[in-house]
Parts: structure tokens; C-alpha cells; sequence
């Protein structure tokens, strides 16, 4: 019996990997998407079908998918950067501080339409009528690396147990859905956080505040050009969001962890760093053109990931070790999304945007 038993085995091992094998070639990403759009529906893929998606994400990530993918560079220990919190000087013509002009808070009418927002953050039933019993929901937006990391903030917020009851964390981002990619209000990334927040027993209208964090890949052009590119998709970004979820009150942002070590060119350097000030002037916008619209969601900065590689932040000593990153440099390790993990807690924990509402008053 155990000789028939391991012949069967090994006869669904030789099957499973001529399936796995059957589709070689160049990848066609197009199919991919049509086994990632399955997937992210619930169903189960065959372990070709599998394969497949697994292989055509690890050519997205070597950038061969796109044909204006910038070459891989070598890793980098640091690149000799300053951090936005720590920039006294400035960054081609960008001046340093996360709201400007070596500013880290925000300016007073920014601060005081935050301040506003989260005081009428509270409880809702699923139809968004204030309710004793009912749920805050704080939704993440983003693609790959957001969503590793809002699962480690998801563990770590349990573990600590400082978030109030009635708080509820649902991770809306999802791989390979870059800014551009969730733009169009159709997207099949909108119907995936429909279902998942069905799937944690709330609703659309329960969503109050979204941690927010995008790229997309292949940037290669010079500053302020890519930057710029994200600037306009992060707009296009938060009208779909505000079209399925309308009661946002709050978006904390975030810009990319440091890039230096990456080995692919899906999003290097200098291109991480400057991410930074896309999500700069999104926030800004707000206050031109007559200032913040009634109705619309503040906007205002979250944790600051970046710092220089080996070289520690002079306010926290954060530093982005490689191991901190996958074979690729760019997504995070497990380490990698403990470190973003432990900066949204502490963000969320003491920020006066947030700690009436998240810790509960």
C-alpha cells in the first residue's frame, strides 16, 4: 500500500508540474490579469493557472512588463537624501518639511478642518446613521506593499489592543493595483473592497478615515515629472473613493519606504523619495481655489516611512536595513512591514487627527 501511495503521489507531482510548465514562453499579462481578477472574485485557481499568475507577478516585478520600465540599479546602502521631516534645505526647488517650507504640521485651517473631521468621526450602522452599537471603519488604500503592510498593522493593532471596540481595520489594498490601475471608478479593485468589507460585517457608509499609500511602476523620467504623474492619478484616486465610500471624513497619507536596495526598476530611487512630494501637493491643493470643499474628505499626512538606508533618522533612528525587503529590494519582509506596522500605530495612537476615535475618548 505505501509503494502504490507513492506512485500516486508522484504521478500528481509530475502532473502538477508539466501543468505548471505548459504555459512557457513570454507571459501574457493580459491572461494574468484574467487569473488575478478570478482570484480576487474567490475562486480557486488550478496549480497551472497558479503558476502562472506567480510568474507573470515576478516579471511585473523585474519590470519587464512595461515597456518604459527604467533598468534595475544596484543596491544602495543610502543615497545621501534627507528625509522630508528633516530637509532644511530643499530638494530641486522643493522646499523640506512634509507641508512645506520646513513645516511638519499642518497649516492652522488644515489643522483646524482635521481637528473638525475627527471630532465627527464616530460610531454608524451599515446605513451610516450615527448608532451607540455601531462601527468606525478604517479602510486602506493602496496596491502591493500597502497591503503587506496594513496585515502587519492589522496583527500588531490586535496584539496591542489599543484601538477602541468599535473600530473596525479592513485592508482594501490589493497587489498589483497601482494608482493608475484604480483610477477608473469601474475598477475591479472597487468591487474587491466592496466584498471585503462585507466579508468583515460593515459597509460602505461605516468608512470614516483611509490610510492611503500608492506608486505606480516603471517611473523614469526626471523630477518633477513622475511625481506630477502621481499627483494627478492620486486625485483620480480619491474621486473614485469618495464615489464608493462618500463618508470619508479623514485620509492619512503616506509616501513609499526607501527604494535604495531595490533591484528592479519597478520603483527605485530617486523615485520613492519623491513620492513624497506628489502627496505634498495633493494635500496643499486643498487650500487653493477657495480652500477645502464642504463635504469632501480632509487630507492630511500619516506616518512618514522614508529614511536613507543604513543611515538612522535623527528623530526616531529608523533605517531600512535589506533584509528589511524581499529578493526584489522593493517589497517589504516581514521586518520590513513590522517597521510601517509599528509607525501607523504610533501615528494612530498619539496624532490628535486620530486618537479621539481610534484609542476612544
Amino acid at each position: 500500500m505505501r509503494v502504490i501511495s507513492a506512485l500516486i503521489c508522484l504521478l500528481a507531482l509530475q502532473i502538477t508540474l508539466s501543468a505548471q510548465t505548459k504555459d512557457a514562453g513570454p507571459v501574457d499579462f493580459e491572461k494574468a490579469r484574467g487569473y488575478l481578477r478570478r482570484e480576487q472574485a474567490g475562486e480557486t485557481l488550478t496549480a497551472s493557472e497558479r503558476a502562472y499568475l506567480e510568474r507573470a507577478k515576478a516579471e511585473r516585478a523585474r519590470g519587464s512588463g512595461r515597456k518604459d520600465a527604467e533598468p534595475a540599479k544596484s543596491a544602495v546602502t543610502s543615497t545621501g537624501m534627507t528625509p522630508l521631516t528633516e530637509l532644511k534645505s530643499d530638494h530641486r526647488g522643493e522646499s523640506g518639511g512634509l507641508y512645506g517650507e520646513g513645516a511638519n504640521v499642518p497649516p492652522p485651517k488644515l489643522a483646524e478642518a482635521a481637528t473638525q473631521a475627527a471630532a465627527g468621526i464616530r460610531p454608524l450602522d451599515p446605513a451610516g446613521k450615527p448608532s451607540e452599537t455601531g462601527r468606525i471603519v478604517l479602510l486602506s488604500i493602496g496596491m502591493s506593499n500597502t497591503t503587506q503592510e496594513f496585515s502587519a498593522f492589522q496583527t500588531l493593532s490586535d496584539q496591542r489592543g489599543a484601538r477602541a471596540k468599535n473600530v473596525v481595520l479592513v485592508d482594501g489594498a490589493q497587489g498589483g493595483q497601482s494608482a493608475d490601475r484604480i483610477a477608473d471608478p469601474e475598477a475591479g479593485f472597487w468591487k474587491v473592497i466592496a466584498q471585503r468589507l462585507q466579508k468583515a460585517g460593515v459597509s460602505a457608509p461605516q468608512v470614516q478615515a483611509v490610510w492611503f499609500k500608492q506608486a505606480f511602476p516603471g517611473p523614469r523620467s526626471p523630477f518633477p515629472a513622475e511625481a506630477a504623474r502621481l499627483k494627478d492619478y492620486i486625485a483620480q484616486d480619491l474621486a473614485a473613493l469618495r464615489k464608493h465610500c462618500p463618508g470619508v471624513r479623514l485620509v492619512f497619507f503616506s509616501s513609499r519606504i526607501y527604494a535604495g536596495h531595490a533591484r528592479t526598476g519597478l520603483n527605485p530611487e530617486p523615485h520613492a523619495y519623491e513620492s513624497a512630494f506628489a502627496v505634498r501637493w495633493t494635500i496643499m491643493d486643498q487650500l487653493k481655489d477657495g480652500g477645502l470643499k464642504p463635504g469632501a474628505p480632509v487630507l492630511v499626512w500619516g506616518p512618514y516611512l522614508w529614511a536613507d538606508g543604513l543611515r538612522p533618522r535623527a528623530s526616531d533612528g529608523l533605517v531600512w536595513k535589506p533584509e528589511d525587503f524581499g529578493p526584489d529590494g522593493t517589497h517589504p519582509s516581514p521586518a520590513g512591514r513590522q517597521k510601517v506596522a509599528e509607525q501607523l500605530e504610533q501615528f494612530l495612537t498619539t496624532s490628535p487627527f486620530s486618537k479621539g476615535w481610534y484609542v476612544g475618548r
